[in-house]
């Protein structure tokens, strides 16, 4: 048994979670126990756990997750300010004329609420409230009206600044910096979060584009919205409630793609510029709330970082490293091979782990391995086009029926509004749109590293 404690250390850790127990306690625990298993049986040396405090210092003191705290509370905020509620009328009113215009304007405003606040729960929430109503009510059918919420909402994983893509592009980094130490290198070019916010512009907003064409031939010729007659949309309107949010997001993303401030400097420019767009909106009960919330979501997910941290350590004292490295090795298809039963089981986990266990717990199992194979002529993979598959993958997961947790954040706030049944079959198409920029991307890797290549030269 001694020597597969490692994959037994995988599949207990699933089975607690998937039993309901805290994520962070169970990593932590799970860790500790296989550890002193593996020590019983001469497979784990405890001096491992040593490391401990210097990766706890390191977490607490890496300037890349030092921006999720400031970002969660940007988004937070702007949830609460309803800026969502004007940027909505005011995108109904501006394609009312058109057919499935009331729908592309929901996936509109949902691209700018992911790229305001990157968080998809409160994104579908908010939406779910104030879209899905306005959608049942201008005789949008509830199935294309469900999906397109929930749809709109899920665009906060793959959008930036998503706090996926931040959590996503620090693994990758210490990935690639593991996997060319592995190949000899040990002065590799450094992958950085704004590499990935870059790699991920083309995809999402080729995904948004395949939403809105979806969403027009969908809908009903005769299905666009009844603006009140009263409301007449001027200059005013449309500056007051799409320029505020287009400029913090300008002032965010654009000074980390430019390199003009770190992920952490332009999160806390954004948190302060969420606060002024906030400032009317927002009294002190609201603030605290918002507050209070944002500490409990950020304890959260640290607890979680340091738990994965820990489980991370385990795994590879005890050779699990190794074992996966062989595992992808050996499987048919090659490089191919290994990269589909790796997106398959991140896929497949997506249904009952949220995107923090994976990207904490998978991420570094198999991202070191991935990024040390070569394809058939020789080159090696892009850390920063796997990264942008795992995104699309995990927002995939986030999608899919009957465990995709979007579903859930929508029927909490819309269960009185939409049947299951309509929710899920309204949502399978744009699963299938997903799964065809995923493809897309695949095939033409270009889609991801274009726009980082043009930017930093490659």
């Amino acid at each position: 048994m001694s020597e597969y404690l490692d994959i037994l250390f995988i599949s207990a850790t699933l089975g607690i979670l998937l039993s309901g127990y805290p994520v962070a306690l169970t990593l932590a625990g799970m860790s500790v126990l296989f550890a002193i298993l593996g020590w019983q049986f001469g497979q784990f040396d405890l001096a491992l756990f040593q490391a401990i405090p210097s990766r706890l210092f390191g977490i607490a003191t890496n300037q890349v997750l030092l921006a999720i705290p400031l970002f969660v509370f940007m988004g937070l905020v702007l949830e609460r300010s309803k800026l969502a509620d004007d940027m909505l009328r005011v995108a109904a009113q501006i394609f009312s004329g058109m057919r499935g215009g009331l729908t592309v304007s929901v996936s509109l405003v949902g691209l700018l609420l992911a790229a305001s606040t990157g968080i998809v729960g409160a994104s579908v929430a908010t939406l779910g409230l104030l879209a899905l109503p306005s959608l049942l009510r201008n005789g949008v059918s509830p199935s294309l009206a469900g999906g397109t919420v929930a749809a709109a909402g899920t665009l906060g994983q793959i959008i930036p600044p998503s706090i996926v893509l931040i959590v996503l592009g620090d693994q990758m980094s210490n990935a690639w910096q593991e996997a060319q130490t592995r190949s000899g290198n040990f002065a590799p070019d450094s992958v950085s979060v704004a590499d990935l916010f870059a790699g991920a512009i083309v995809p999402g907003i080729l995904l948004v584009s395949f939403f809105a064409v979806y969403q027009i031939f969908a809908s009903k010729p005769t299905s666009k919205a009844q603006v009140n007659p009263d409301e007449h949309l001027n200059t005013r309107q449309l500056l007051s409630s799409f320029v505020p949010p287009l400029v913090l997001i300008i002032a965010v993303l654009g000074s980390i793609l430019a390199g003009l401030a770190t992920p952490s400097e332009a999160a806390g420019v954004g948190a302060v510029g969420a606060l002024f767009l906030a400032r009317n909106r927002l009294d002190l009960t609201q603030l605290k709330s918002v507050l209070e919330n944002s500490v409990h979501l950020i304890s959260m997910i640290f607890l979680i970082i340091i738990g994965a941290s820990l489980f991370s350590l385990v795994f590879r004292g005890l050779g699990g490293d190794e074992t996966i490295a062989r595992l992808l090795a050996d499987l048919p298809g090659g490089i191919y091979g290994a990269l589909f039963i790796v997106m398959l089981a991140i896929f497949l986990l997506g249904f009952i782990l949220d995107f923090l266990e994976i990207t904490f717990i998978v991420v570094p199992l198999v991202a070191p391995v991935l990024l040390t194979m070569s394809f058939p002529d020789g080159s090696a993979m892009s850390p920063v086009w796997l990264g942008v598959l795992i995104a699309l993958n995990l927002q995939t997961s986030f999608l899919t029926p009957p465990f995709g947790l979007s579903l859930f954040y929508l029927r909490s706030v819309a269960a009185d509004k939409i049947s299951t049944a309509d929710l899920y079959s309204g949502v399978v198409p744009f699963v299938l749109l997903q799964l065809l920029t995923l493809l897309c991307v695949i095939v033409f890797p270009q889609l991801a590293t274009i726009v980082p290549d043009w930017l930093y030269g490659g």
